[in-house]
């Protein structure tokens, strides 16, 4: 227990020594970074200005763009600097302060795509009283409610770091992981060693939820409806279905990444594999629910285009 007050800084040793590929690796994380801000910037900046794009599906959809740009810059500045450092070292309260931050934003990601299933299963399935039900006042509320459950989750899970005393401090990824810090500890509870599946549990599996009952009905109601009905509906909800399951997708990696021995996969591919959802993902949804959609389209070729 001695050992354990001496932990003041943990090391990423994912990053290892990666000499002059640094600056490669630099380069391209640096422009990875700032074409998903100015993507996801753009299309914000765009929905605001815009008056017509002032419906509910399109304010769900910029709440995503703004989550989409805080969740990268809680990873993309760290890991530029790391890159530079020689020890890759990061202090205790920068590195529980990027969990707490990775973790609301996921957390809004997954929730903001439930709220955005309940707003397609109220259009589609009760479209005279859409205007009614999904008011602008309404999809504030949501909008608010979807930070605050996904804030009250950080500072549960946050709760079991902030009384640890550890006993290691070399984290083998390239950016601050819950469960690795859990594993660093002395000792902890068994609530404490389940802490990630418990958030796992209230920001995956229950919006997960929300969103396959919301889609039954959906499905449900087109099946009983035109081809031309029926054609709309996959188009309005498609890029949902697209997007949630690249987030499956890359949460499977980063889950197998941290609880299991992957050693004999390359580095580099195990690496890539545990940053799949924090690189992709950013850049998926400005694609998928803006760029794709016509309205949206439209909108940004005035704004960026018409100098009328």
């Amino acid at each position: 227990m001695e050992n354990s007050t001496e932990i003041v800084s943990f090391v990423l040793a994912a990053y290892g020594d990666i000499g002059e590929l640094k600056y490669l690796y630099f380069s391209i994380m640096l422009l990875w970074y700032v074409s998903i801000c100015v993507a996801n910037t753009v299309l914000v900046v765009v929905i605001y200005v815009d008056r017509r794009l002032h419906e509910p599906m399109y304010i769900l959809v910029c709440n995503l763009f703004v989550n989409e740009i805080g969740g990268s810059t809680a990873l993309y500045p760290f890991m530029l600097s790391q890159m530079f450092s020689d020890t890759h070292e990061v202090t205790l309260p920068w590195c529980f302060l990027q969990i707490c931050y990775l973790y609301t934003c996921a957390s809004v990601e997954f929730c903001s795509l439930a709220a955005m299933a309940y707003d397609r299963y109220v259009s589609i399935c009760y479209p005279l009283h859409y205007n009614v039900i999904m008011n602008t006042g309404r999809v504030g509320t949501i909008i608010l409610l979807v930070w605050i459950y996904s804030f009250v989750i950080c500072i549960f899970s946050f709760s079991f770091l902030i009384r640890l005393t550890f006993c290691g401090n070399a984290i083998d990824k390239v950016f601050c992981d819950h469960h690795l810090v859990i594993k660093l500890a002395c000792s902890v509870s068994i609530l404490g060693q389940m802490s990630d599946l418990l958030f796992a549990f209230v920001t995956i599996v229950l919006p997960f939820s929300l969103i396959s009952v919301s889609y039954t009905k959906i499905l449900a109601v087109c099946l009983k409806t035109s081809k031309e009905n029926k054609q709309k509906a996959v188009t309005t909800c498609a890029p949902q279905i697209v997007s949630l399951s690249n987030m499956l997708v890359g949460c499977f990696f980063h889950f197998v990444d941290s609880r299991f021995d992957v050693t004999h996969i390359p580095d580099k591919v195990r690496i890539i594999l545990s940053v799949y959802l924090l690189v992709c993902q950013p850049m998926v949804t400005p694609f998928m629910y803006g760029f794709n959609l016509p309205k949206i389209r439209q909108s940004c070729k005035r704004f960026l285009f018409d100098k009328k």
